[in-house]
């Protein structure tokens, strides 16, 4: 029986502390120093400062006026260069993924949608982000994509702190669910169906992130 090798604490704390900003739990704007991850993950200074530093490079955190270290506040702008960049990649990894699933595999993404959903009807926040990522990127890893998916990866990083908004809009506003839309043309083999619920879904999401910072305006 072959053992999963076992990753660098360096690596884990970097995932962690990505994970902070994917699923919101550092919020836009809230300052983030090596002494904050050290106390939050229970980690050492040196892999700390490692995760912070690649954090900075992907641009997952940005340097402040006052120069420290901030989970960046999304703007307008930024989020109509992010929707034109996810909507021209992840729709395609889609699409490519689609090429490659088998009924099981497409059965195992429709579970997944199921604990999304749930965590929608419990109001559960945290589980929903986690849950929604998960769909995403169960589906786009059949593409084998890997430049794709690294540079929709950095996208995400953008968004994350923002998504919050979009599960409590969801909840005012029910819209059509387009991880369903994508199962079924999944099922029935329409590939660019697939790309095109996904290229939806992602149009969905950014509405609402945009009509939370019109009103914070």
């Amino acid at each position: 029986m072959t053992t999963a090798p076992t990753l660098p604490i360096h690596e884990i704390t970097y995932r962690k502390a990505r994970d902070l900003i994917l699923f919101g739990e550092l919020a836009p704007g809230e300052a983030v120093t090596i002494q904050g991850v050290v106390e939050r993950l229970g980690t050492g200074i040196t892999p700390a400062r490692e995760a912070i530093r690649r954090l900075t490079a992907e641009g997952a955190l940005r340097a402040s006026d006052n120069r420290r270290l901030m989970v960046p506040k999304l703007t307008l702008e930024h989020l109509q260069e992010l929707t034109y960049a996810r909507t021209g990649i992840e729709p395609q990894i889609a699409r490519l993924a689609a090429v490659a699933m088998d009924p099981a595999d497409i059965d195992a993404l429709e579970q997944i949608d199921a604990q999304v959903n749930a965590a929608l009807r419990a109001d559960d926040i945290p589980a929903y982000l986690r849950h929604n990522h998960v769909f995403h990127w169960t589906l786009y890893a059949h593409s084998e994509a890997e430049i794709l998916m690294a540079t929709a990866a950095a996208h995400w990083l953008r968004v994350g702190p923002s998504l919050r908004d979009v599960v409590k809009r969801n909840k005012a506003t029910p819209l059509p669910d387009m991880h369903e839309v994508a199962i079924a043309a999944l099922r029935d083999g329409d590939y660019e169906a697939v790309g095109e619920a996904i290229h939806n879904d992602i149009l969905q999401g950014h509405a609402n992130i945009a009509e939370g910072l019109d009103e914070a305006d």
